[in-house]
């Protein structure tokens, strides 16, 4: 998404490492310690025995009862062949011996006896040379044992910590400056190649945070009228609404050093390090004022205080939050330090971190309406550079309502993949319908096989869904229905379109629940049975009931009461009493029963315009808008939105050959009502 231009020198040069003086000096030692101890000539006892008879021997050393050091006398280092083992000295000045050998402990003592003997019998006077014994300490051994076993342990607690603290490299990868913030920097050598001409469908939060930009290169402007900066921006939305988009072009607008990091850098399993990291980050951005600081999915470190029942399972994560805070007071409004954040769950921040003072502003990034899904399509499809003269921004932002930008570079994507699946030349409006319902529905099935008694039921069960829809006024009007398998265990799905709306009614809420109660009430007036297949229309009206009766209050009994916690302030309790329970579920139960009730009778009116699109169903696999139109008559209660067209639904060629392309009015997002 984001392109960053990286001027650092390329892989491959010369670059000197610290760490190569360590592994010299290792090496030295290493050779040093293997290089022979003893001086002069290797031998064995049987020429010393030899030099001993003819006298030529001086003396004997026996060193540490290992190695015998044999020292000749003058006349005999003149001799030819003794002339290689010379006497030498030392550094120190002192002689070394001409010979040496190997012994084994207690076995010299017993050759010396011996060859006295052998002297004695042979009556030869030549006198057994003196034996000194010495003890020398092997200092340079020693020394590398203690600095390899040392080295080894250095080794392994630098990897320990590397892996600790996050990897291979940047700030916080060892020990040393595990301490240290993890932000990424961004400034002039390593600029945002994006601008707000990247941002579509979010006019409205680019009007709040270029009014930051525009203080960053201009402040005068507004201290010399008095104005203070916001000291934080925190970005509020669902995800995929460009959050990070909007913090991205606010780098590559602003000309400013930019730091960006996560919320979960600055946790870490050591007690003190989030809050050294975030005093860390606030040094560097103070010496490189007037910056930004970014931190992404800021509700890792800023929830809550005291919500959980654990005492002392989250002092860590608190300590980093009461840093953060500090240091959001601790610099004044002059400093040019400016923090934005992100998130998609502000009802779990701590209410100290949004207060004014801390984070002044908070800006919606909801997601985008009809004009904001043109513009992000406009900026998705600029990259496919071979696309088909039906496409349509406009048309494919009218069938997608309720998509966030997340979802529309998805839908983009998918297009051209399937086209190139294909083996298309071009990316047609066909590939994005089929995207459309691939990034919706999920993946088609065409392998899956079920039994035609299944199909059956599956038919009866959508077509309920249809009809429902179709002759409730306040239901959602009806895009497409189909009973091909997709998804992970769906074996069939209604589409709707929505209305962009943000209020509900009660008849709108209990029109929806008949509508979803249809697939379960078609099967019970047809075949006097019931399936597995409601599983999810069952969970989501249960869900709208209790949602109605415990939140919305709309429930007579229950009364004008909302028992909605988004903070967790009741933790595992509820706060109502067990009668107040028990009247909740009778409630839930009696609408839902209601709404079951007054959908079977429906359907049960309906059953001949049931019967037919079931079997037109069973023959097309998929029915769209105008094929209910030509089978059950128009929708009574259809009204063409004033602020759209009706865009064109494609209709896949290799399964209804025969049903030309509908127009239908597109109003929100295609709800999906899979069968199990």
């Amino acid at each position: 998404m984001s392109e960053i231009k990286n001027n650092k020198p390329k892989p491959g040069g010369f670059r000197f490492n610290p760490y190569w003086i360590y592994g010299i000096i290792f090496i030295v030692m290493l050779v040093l310690t293997f290089l022979p101890r003893g001086s002069g000539r290797s031998t064995n006892w049987a020429e010393v025995r030899q030099m001993i008879i003819q006298g030529d021997v001086q003396k004997l050393t026996i060193v540490n009862e290992q190695i015998v050091e044999v020292y000749l006398t003058k006349e005999a280092g003149q001799k030819e062949e003794h002339k290689s083992s010379a006497k030498k000295e030392d550094m120190l000045g002192a002689n070394q011996p001409n010979y040496y050998f190997e012994i084994e402990k207690g076995y010299f003592n017993n050759e010396i006896k011996d060859l006295k003997e052998e002297l004695k019998e042979k009556k030869n006077e030549t006198p057994i040379p003196p034996i000194a014994y010495e003890s020398h300490s092997d200092f340079m051994g020693q020394l590398f044992q203690w600095l390899f076993f040392i080295g080894i342990f250095l080794i392994f607690w630098s990897i320990l910590f590397r892996r600790v603290g996050g990897g291979g490299g940047g700030s916080g990868s060892n020990i040393f400056s595990i301490g240290r913030a993890r932000a990424q920097l961004f400034d002039k050598d390593t600029k945002v190649n994006i601008s707000f001409k990247d941002v579509a469908g979010l006019e409205e939060a680019k009007v709040e945070v270029m009014e930051v930009v525009d203080f960053l290169k201009n402040p005068k402007k507004y201290t010399n009228l008095g104005g203070k900066i916001p000291k934080g921006v925190l970005l509020v939305g669902p995800p995929g609404t460009g959050k990070t988009l909007l913090a991205k072009a606010v780098a590559g607008e602003a000309g400013v050093p930019f730091f960006s990091l996560s919320g979960s850098d600055f946790v870490e399993m050591f007690v003190g390090v989030g809050a050294s990291r975030v005093r860390d980050l606030f040094k560097q951005a103070k010496e490189k004022a007037p910056c930004i600081i970014f931190i992404d999915e800021i509700d890792a470190v800023g929830r809550a205080r005291g919500k959980n029942l654990v005492q002392g399972s989250n002092d860590e994560r608190e300590n980093t939050l009461n840093q953060l805070l500090a240091e959001m007071d601790g610099f004044g409004t002059d400093s040019g330090v400016i923090i934005m954040a992100a998130t998609n769950r502000p009802d779990i921040l701590d209410s100290a971190l949004l207060r004014p003072g801390r984070f002044d502003r908070q800006i919606t990034v909801d997601r985008p309406d009809l004009a904001g899904r043109e513009q992000i399509f406009k900026v998705h499809l600029k990259p496919l550079t071979k696309l088909a003269g039906d496409v349509d921004a406009h048309k494919l932002a009218a069938q997608t309502p309720g998509f966030a930008g997340a979802e529309i570079a998805n839908v983009c994507n998918e297009a051209a993949l399937i086209a190139a699946r294909h083996g298309k030349e071009h990316v047609d409006m066909q590939d994005f319908q089929d995207a459309i319902d691939r990034v919706i529905g999920g993946l088609e099935k065409k392998n899956k096989i079920i039994s035609p008694e299944e199909k059956q039921i599956v038919a009866y069960h959508e077509a309920g869904h249809a009809i429902a829809g179709w002759f409730l006024e306040n239901a959602d009007p009806l895009l497409k229905v189909s009973i091909v398998p997709r998804g992970v265990a769906a074996l069939g799905y209604a589409q709707y379109l929505p209305k962009e709306q943000y209020l509900y009614r009660t008849e709108q809420l209990l029109d929806s629940m008949c509508m979803t109660l249809g697939g379960r009430a078609a099967e019970d007036i047809f075949f006097g049975k019931i399936s597995t297949g409601a599983q999810n229309d069952l969970e989501r009206i249960t869900k709208m009931a209790y949602s109605m009766v415990t939140i919305y209050g709309m429930s007579e009994k229950v009364g004008n009461l909302s028992f909605y916690d988004p903070q967790g302030e009741y933790g595992y309790q509820k706060p109502y009493s067990e009668r107040t329970s028990e009247l909740i579920d009778e409630e839930v139960r009696n609408i839902i029963a209601g709404a079951y009730t007054r959908c079977k009778n429906l359907l049960t009116e309906k059953k001949e315009e049931l019967k037919a699109v079931a079997e037109e169903l069973l023959q097309k696999e998929i029915l769209f808008q105008a094929d209910l139109e030509r089978l059950i008559g128009k929708r009574p209660f259809d009204q063409k939105p004033a602020h759209t067209e009706e865009p064109e639904a494609i209709v896949p060629e290799a399964e209804t050959p025969e049903t030309k392309e509908p127009e239908t009015p597109a109003d929100d997002i295609p709800l999906i009502e899979p069968e199990a």
